[in-house]
């Protein structure tokens, strides 16, 4: 199977999706790509351990894409070796009344995750510059001062929105959150495919609404937006990755890949050491439980 580099994936320039596949080929069966990301979580399990125990840093890792991108079965095939007690998701969906009555941000600085432990953002704070700007007049909701109608969200309102976002992201990376920003890439034809299936296969009907289908036809509207969002906000403490997605398991292996080696990188993350008395006196206390 071949090596991957996860500054491959990394946008470090300005990109176009449209020049960017959504496919990679790992040179190996899906069966072997699926061998590899259990001994990745795997690792990655073990050293979720390590950075709850350490208590210095908070993971979050964002997760964006089209409808039926795959973000669900990956969040449940990346994260299966986590401890649940060292792992959060949180699926970001209409904001409720009381998130519209609190700026956009509210809802995602309260589900920030504690240090030494990881949150997942399955859709997130850039919903806010992507639903939104397709259908702008869901900002009308938000009951902002200076803004009486739909024509007073212009170019200045969604440059303004995109600072606020870098500010707090860069804010939240200051204060010890790692950052990782995954936008998973399909083609729109992989996603017709995901569409058919969920009409076809019974136990997947649940998964269908009729509005994927008026989503869909806004999809050149939705890739500009994304294009746009990911280029003015992917900075050295919160990068963007994209994945080509259009196979699920590559998908799945590239981002745990990516994780468990920029982690592993952070050579100051290591298991607190006992202080001297008690690691001298180790073999004191065994004694003692023994002898009860």
């Amino acid at each position: 199977m071949n090596n991957i580099n996860h500054e491959d994936f990394k946008v470090s320039q300005s990109i176009a999706l449209s020049k960017i596949a959504t496919t990679y080929d790992l040179g190996a069966s899906e069966k072997k790509i699926e061998k590899e990301l259990e001994e990745v979580r795997e690792k990655l399990g073990k050293f979720q351990d390590t950075i709850y125990a350490h208590d210095k840093y908070a993971i979050l890792i964002c997760l964006q894409g089209m409808d039926t991108a795959g973000k669900d079965s990956l969040i449940r095939e990346v994260f299966k070796d986590f401890n649940t007690r060292g792992i959060v998701v949180h699926s970001f969906k209409v904001p409720t009344e009381l998130e519209k009555s609190h700026d956009y941000l509210w809802r995602h600085y309260i589900a920030l995750p504690q240090r030494g432990r990881f949150s997942v953002f399955n859709r997130t704070h850039y919903e806010n510059v992507l639903v939104t700007r397709v259908h702008p007049e869901y900002i009308m909701g938000e009951n902002l001062p200076d803004i009486n109608s739909v024509e007073d969200i212009d170019d200045v309102f969604w440059e303004k929105r995109f600072e606020q976002i870098r500010n707090f992201e860069k804010h939240i990376a200051e204060n010890g959150t790692l950052i990782y920003k995954f936008y998973l890439h399909i083609s729109k034809e992989e996603q017709k495919n995901r569409l058919l299936r969920r009409l076809e296969k019974r136990e997947k009907n649940w998964k269908f609404s009729k509005g994927d289908l008026k989503e869909r036809k806004l999809w050149d509207k939705y890739q500009l937006y994304y294009e746009d969002a990911i280029n003015k906000t992917s900075l050295s403490h919160a990068p963007w990755y994209v994945i080509p997605a259009d196979d699920k398991p590559t998908a799945r292996y590239i981002v745990a890949k990516t994780l468990y080696d920029t982690l592993k990188a952070f050579d100051d993350i290591r298991e607190p050491e006992l202080d001297k008395e008690t690691q001298s006196n180790l073999e004191m206390y065994k004694r003692q439980l023994e002898n009860e």
